[in-house]
């Protein structure tokens, strides 16, 4: 029977960097991965942030550098923002990106198995016992700990009773060519007939163009995201910039966010979408499932290594999430209070300010993509427009 220090279920881009922080740390990890091949099947927009791509150094997988955005209304008034000097994200190839943080595992020490899947897993004294399917049948392995960073509908969530993510949304993409957007400038597109509570997008990625729409169930009133999509795609009032586009490819998946009640258990730890560590504002999941692997690998290193991980090791971790936790509950409170629970009036008046040159000033010189509180706090202290917003913006970002 094969015994590591770690099994690894999900070799995305979370489990690849996982396995090879883990690797530095000196344990053998086992990387198991249901697909055949690496970053298939696609399921995201493609974004990751400049602190991502340092810590893997996949500058190679880069297809546009985002600076900007043109943010639309519901009526088509659309505000840009942005710097072309500095970059803000970046569009990647996820088949590069993710087959390089991958291959970045294997090359440290992380075996890989493709084409397999856990059929089941117990904790027996001190080790998980993991029987898994693969090409060549049945394998029983063992690890000290279990580590599920597979996903979304992640098995290990779900077979240890991990709780679940808070909030699922639905996300549905096409891949197009002949979009007309700006270089450097991704478009955002809000109103409740194309994305109820949340927005859409077209975001540059090379020579194609990747035009996107997520929302939640309970807010699509039984359309589909098709439907959805095609009617941002059909709304000459929004803008025109949709009629030249070719559909070469279309995507869909959930985006998980509101981390997990349980993010440990005695031998199991959850991280990237298993754990619901999306981003609320934009959904982006690879830069916080990377900051969620920095944070815990350094403090389990030691237990890993002395085959101590109960109940007061999983305690541990899941008091390491707090404040993780509570950042993502301020930023979905923010997200809610300006966007989800505005009308489509009410978010004409916010384009109205949003338009004005000091305004877009303060945006390009306060807001982040990764931390928008400073942003809405300074708009709440600086622009009298948003007062009549000041309760219930104040109390997303204060109280919750």
């Amino acid at each position: 029977m094969d015994r590591y220090d770690v099994i690894v279920i999900g070799a995305g881009p979370v489990g690849g960097y996982l396995s090879h922080r883990l690797n530095e740390y000196g344990h053998s990890v086992l990387l198991i991965e249901e697909h055949a091949e690496i970053g298939r099947p696609f399921q995201c927009a493609g974004l990751v942030n400049p602190a991502a791509m340092e810590k893997v150094r996949m500058e190679k997988s880069i297809l546009s550098q985002i600076w900007g955005a043109n943010i639309h209304s519901p009526k088509g008034v659309s505000v840009s923002i942005g710097d072309p000097s500095r970059n803000r994200t970046n569009s990647v190839c996820r088949k590069i990106f993710d087959e390089g943080v991958v291959s970045q595992s294997i090359a440290s020490g992380t075996d890989l198995l493709l084409s397999s899947t856990a059929l089941s897993a117990e904790v027996i004294d001190d080790m998980v016992e993991v029987l898994i399917h693969t090409p060549n049948g049945n394998q029983t392995v063992q690890g000290k700990i279990l580590c599920g960073a597979d996903g979304a509908h992640s098995w290990v969530r779900r077979h240890f009773r991990m709780g679940r993510p808070k909030e699922m949304m639905i996300g549905f993409q096409i891949e197009v060519t002949g979009y007309h957007g700006d270089h450097g400038r991704l478009d955002m597109y809000t109103g409740r007939n194309i994305a109820p509570g949340f927005f859409s997008w077209a975001i540059p990625s090379g020579d194609t163009t990747r035009i996107g729409t997520w929302t939640t169930p309970e807010l699509m009133n039984g359309r589909s995201s098709e439907e959805y999509l095609n009617a941002l795609i059909s709304n000459n009032q929004i803008n025109e910039r949709f009629s030249d586009c070719r559909e070469i490819g279309r995507y869909c998946g959930p985006v998980p966010s509101g981390i997990v009640s349980k993010v440990s258990v005695p031998r199991v730890v959850l991280f990237g979408d298993a754990a619901g560590i999306c981003k609320p504002t934009t959904g982006g999941g690879i830069g916080p499932g990377f900051d969620q692997v920095d944070l815990i690998v350094p403090k389990i290193s030691n237990s890993i290594s002395s085959n101590s991980f109960g109940q007061i090791q999983s305690n541990l971790v899941n008091s390491l999430m707090a404040d993780m936790k509570r950042r993502q509950r301020r930023k979905k409170a923010l997200r809610d209070a300006f966007l989800t629970e505005m009308s489509d009036d009410e978010l004409e008046d916010v384009f109205s300010v949003w338009s004005r040159p000091e305004v877009i000033e303060l945006i390009n010189d306060v807001g982040e993509i990764e931390n928008p509180i400073p942003l809405g706090i300074k708009m709440l202290r600086e622009i009298p427009e948003f007062r009549r917003l000041a309760s219930r913006a104040a109390k997303a970002i204060l109280w919750s």
